[in-house]
C-alpha cells in the first residue's frame, strides 16, 4: 500500500549522471589549481583531468552521440533527452578545457621559476639546438612516416587519442589536390610517435638544477621539411581525434570469447569519431579536410596549448632533484597482525582472528605474500581467484602459475572485458593457461567485478577455507595510490559462500541460499533495499537509525528513491561519494537528512563501505560494487559483512576519520554544485591522518585460544 506521507521525487529531484561527472572532474581540476599543494602534484592532477576527459568523451559522450544518430528521443529519469544533454555537456566541456589550459599556462610559469621549462625551438641556445637536431636525426626521423592524401592515396587510418600533425604543402610544378582550393595545396598527415617521450630533455650545465625540455611535436614541426623534399610546408598544426572505444560484444553468439574480444579490439581503432581537437590557428584548408573526413563539425575543440595533457603524469614523476615539489614519500606499513618476513604464517593467525587491511596505508605485500605462501604450502589443495585489473609485473600471476605447476588446483576468473585493460588481461590469461591453471572468462553478459581469493587447505581436522575479499583490484601498482579495504578471514560461512561464488561462475548452479554474503546480480540489489528499508523502520519506531555509505558513484534510481524514503522516515544518511552522484541532498521534504560529500586528494578514494546502525546492532559491509545499475544488475559483484568486533571497530574509525575531513571534503549542494566542507573544527585531512595507524586501527589484543562462530543469515 502506498505511503501517503512520502514525498515522491520528480525529474528535478535527480542530478544527471553525466553532468555530475563534469562536476567531479572539475573537483579534480581544482586540485591542480590548489596553491597549497606541491607544484608537481598539481601538474599530476592536471594530467589526470585530461585522461579522465578522454575516457568520458570516448565512452559516455560517444554513447550519447549514438543515441542521437539513432533518433532516440526518450528522456532519462533526470529529464534529459540525448540531444539536450549533448548540448549542455558540450558547453560544460568547452568551459572545462578553457580552464584546464589556463591552469596549464599558470603551472608552466610557476615551474619556470623553479628552473623547469618547456621551450620553443627558436628559444634554444646553440648547444641545445645542436642536441635537439641530433636527437631528431638519430631517434625521431627514422620512425616518422609521412602519409599523403590525394586521388590515389585515400585518407589513412587515424588512431584515436594519438597526436598527429596536419601538413599543408605547396609545389608550383605539380597539380594540387583539388582544382578549386588555393591554387596549389597538397595535404599530408604525420603521426607523433607515441612510444617516444612527449617532452625531450635538453642539455644544461653540470650541477645546475635547471631542467629544460622541448615538446616532441614542436621539434618535429621545425624539421617537417625533411619529410617532404621539394615541397614547401605552409601550414603545420597538431590535431587529435577521439573515437568511440566502447566494445559491443555479442557474447551469446561468440564461439570463443577471447578471440571475439581480440577482434573487437582491432575494430576499436576504427570506432566512430566523437571529438576533434585542433591546435589554435589551425590552417583552414587542413581543417576542412579533417571535417570532411571525420564528420565532427559540432565537436571541434580549438586548443591553446599542447594537445593531450596526459603527458604531464609521467612528466611529473620524471622530474629529478626537486623533491620539495612533491608530497613526502610514505612507506606503507605491513599489517601489524602479521609479523613481516618469511616466517609469517598467515594460516595460523587467521585461525584466531580476522584481519582488515587498509591500503595504501597498509602494504599490498600482505596479499601477495598470502598467495605466495599458499602456492608453496604442501597442504594447500586449491587456489581460486578473480582478476579484473592486474599490474604489469604481477607477483600474484607468478605465484598462481607456480602453484599450478606444482600440482595444485588453480582456478582464475579473468575478466576480459575490463575496459582499456582487455589486451593485458588476454596476455595474463594465456600465461596462466600455459602454466596449467584453469582459466575462466566469467558469465555471458556479465562482467566479473568481484574481488575474491579462496584458498582450500588440508588440516588435521579437515579441509579449511581461507578467504580474501576486497573493494579494489589485485593490482600492486594502483594499491599505492588507491584507498581500498581488504578482509582476510577463515569464517566458515563466508568460506562456503566463496566456494559457491566460484561454482556459479565456472559451472551450472541454481540459485543459492547465501549464508553471509550478497552477490550481484542475484541478491545484492534486494539486500541493499532491505537494509535501507530496515533502517527506515527503525527510525519510525524510535530506534537508532543511521546509514553511512562510501562508494565511487551513486546513479541507480531505485536505490536513490529508497534513500529519499528513509530520509523522510527520520534516518540520518551520510554518503561519501567521490565521483558521480545523481541524488540531490538537502531538499526540503525529500532529502533533508541526507548529506553527500566528496573527497578528492592525493589518493583515489576507491573503497566501497556500507554501514547500517540497525537499531544499535551495527552492521558494516564491504563490497566491490557501487550503487550503480551496471554494478547491481550487469556484473558479478560481492558484498561481505564484518563479523569480528575488532574489524568493525576499525572500520567505524575509518569512516569517522573520513567524515571528519574538513580540508579536502566538499559537500554536494541541492543545486548540484559542491562547496568546501567547514565544520569549524581544527583542520583535519583524513588521508594524511590515516598514515598515523593508531588513528584508525584500535589495539589488537593477543591471539585468543578460541574463535567465536558468527551466526549465518544476517
Amino acid at each position: 500500500m502506498e505511503n501517503k506521507h512520502v514525498n515522491h521525487p520528480t525529474h528535478s529531484s535527480y542530478i544527471n549522471r553525466d553532468l555530475s561527472w563534469i562536476e567531479f572532474n572539475s573537483r579534480v581540476l581544482e586540485e591542480a589549481q590548489d596553491s597549497e599543494a606541491p607544484l608537481l602534484e598539481r601538474i599530476k592532477f592536471l594530467g589526470i583531468v585530461s585522461r579522465n576527459l578522454d575516457e568520458f568523451m570516448s565512452v559516455r559522450v560517444a554513447g550519447i552521440r549514438n543515441q542521437i544518430k539513432e533518433g532516440y528521443l526518450k528522456k532519462d529519469f533526470t529529464g534529459y533527452t540525448p540531444s539536450g544533454l549533448f548540448k549542455r555537456l558540450t558547453k560544460k566541456v568547452e568551459k572545462m578545457v578553457h580552464t584546464q589550459y589556463r591552469t596549464y599556462r599558470e603551472l608552466m610559469r610557476l615551474l619556470g621559476k623553479q628552473g623547469i621549462t618547456v621551450n620553443r625551438y627558436t628559444d634554444l641556445s646553440a648547444t641545445q639546438r645542436k642536441a635537439a637536431d641530433t636527437y631528431y636525426e638519430d631517434v625521431i626521423f627514422p620512425v616518422l612516416t609521412p602519409m599523403a592524401v590525394d586521388q590515389s592515396r585515400p585518407f589513412p587510418l587515424v588512431h584515436g587519442l594519438n597526436v598527429y600533425l596536419s601538413v599543408v604543402l605547396e609545389h608550383g610544378g605539380r597539380e594540387p589536390i583539388t582544382e578549386n582550393e588555393h591554387d596549389a595545396f597538397y595535404f599530408a598527415i604525420v603521426q607523433i610517435p607515441s612510444n617516444l617521450p612527449r617532452l625531450v630533455p635538453l642539455p644544461h650545465r653540470q650541477n645546475s638544477k635547471k631542467q629544460q625540455y622541448i615538446i616532441l611535436e614542436e621539434l618535429i614541426c621545425h624539421h617537417i621539411h625533411t619529410l617532404f623534399g621539394g615541397y614547401q610546408p605552409v601550414g603545420v598544426n597538431a590535431f587529435r581525434l577521439t573515437r568511440n572505444t566502447d566494445l559491443d560484444i555479442n557474447e551469446e553468439e561468440a564461439e570463443d570469447l577471447l578471440e571475439e574480444i581480440e577482434n573487437k579490439l582491432r575494430k576499436r581503432r576504427r570506432g566512430a569519431p566523437v571529438r576533434l581537437e585542433v591546435e589554435k590557428d589551425f590552417h583552414p584548408f587542413a581543417l576542412r579536410m579533417l571535417q570532411e573526413e571525420f564528420d565532427v563539425s559540432e565537436a571541434i575543440y580549438e586548443i591553446d596549448g599542447p594537445l593531450d595533457l596526459g603527458f604531464l603524469l609521467p612528466f611529473s614523476d620524471s622530474v629529478q632533484n626537486h623533491e620539495s615539489l612533491r608530497y613526502p614519500s610514505e612507506i606503507p606499513r605491513y599489517a601489524p597482525e602479521f609479523p613481516e618476513g618469511s616466517d609469517t604464517d598467515f594460516f595460523s593467525i587467521l585461525k584466531e582472528r580476522d584481519v582488515l587491511l587498509y591500503h595504501p596505508y597498509e602494504s599490498f605485500d600482505v596479499i601477495s605474500d598470502f598467495i605466495e605462501q599458499a602456492a608453496e604450502d604442501d597442504d594447500v589443495m586449491a587456489i581460486k581467484m578473480t582478476l579484473y585489473r592486474v599490474s604489469g609485473r604481477s607477483s600474484i600471476i607468478q605465484a598462481l602459475a607456480k602453484a599450478a605447476e606444482s600440482g595444485k588446483q588453480v582456478t582464475v576468473v579473468v575478466e576480459l572485458k575490463a575496459r582499456f585493460d582487455e589486451e593485458r588481461n588476454i596476455a595474463w590469461a594465456r600465461t596462466l593457461e600455459k602454466a596449467g591453471c584453469h582459466v575462466v572468462y566469467g558469465l555471458v553478459g556479465l562482467k566479473t567485478h568481484a574481488k575474491l581469493i579462496l584458498v582450500v587447505r588440508r588440516e588435521a581436522d579437515g579441509l579449511k577455507r581461507y578467504i580474501h575479499i576486497g573493494t579494489g583490484n589485485y593490482n600492486a601498482s594502483t594499491a599505492k595510490s588507491y584507498t581500498d579495504i581488504g578482509l582476510l578471514t577463515m569464517n566458515p560461512h563466508i568460506g562456503e559462500d566463496a566456494s559457491e561464488v566460484f561454482n556459479h561462475i565456472t559451472g551450472y548452479t541454481e540459485s543459492h541460499q547465501w549464508q553471509a554474503v550478497a552477490v550481484a546480480p542475484d541478491t545484492m540489489m534486494n539486500k541493499f533495499i532491505e537494509l535501507i528499508q530496515r533502517e527506515a523502520e527503525h527510525a519510525r519506531n524510535g530506534r537508532p537509525a543511521r546509514i553511512i555509505a562510501k562508494m565511487n558513484s551513486l546513479s541507480n534510481q531505485q536505490i536513490i528513491d529508497e534513500l529519499y524514503i528513509a530520509s523522510q522516515a527520520g534516518v540520518n544518511i551520510d554518503l561519501i561519494i567521490r565521483g558521480v552522484c545523481c541524488l540531490r541532498p538537502g531538499v526540503t521534504g525529500l532529502s533533508e537528512r541526507i548529506t553527500v560529500r566528496s573527497i578528492v586528494d592525493r589518493y583515489l578514494e576507491h573503497s566501497r563501505i556500507y554501514s547500517f546502525e540497525n537499531g544499535g546492532d551495527l552492521e558494516i559491509w564491504l563490497s566491490s560494487a557501487d550503487w550503480m545499475t551496471r554494478n547491481l544488475t550487469r556484473r558479478v559483484e560481492l558484498m561481505c559483512p564484518l563479523f569480528d568486533k575488532n574489524t568493525k571497530a576499525t572500520m567505524q574509525r575509518i569512516l569517522d576519520l573520513i567524515l571528519a575531513d574538513n580540508i579536502k571534503a566538499r559537500l554536494l549542494l541541492p543545486s548540484g554544485s559542491y562547496e568546501r566542507f567547514d565544520n569549524g573544527k581544527p583542520p583535519l585531512r583524513s588521508q594524511f591522518k590515516a598514515w598515523e595507524i593508531n588513528s584508525w586501527k584500535p589495539y589488537v589484543p593477543p591471539v585468543s585460544l578460541s574463535r567465536p562462530t558468527p551466526s549465518p543469515n544476517l
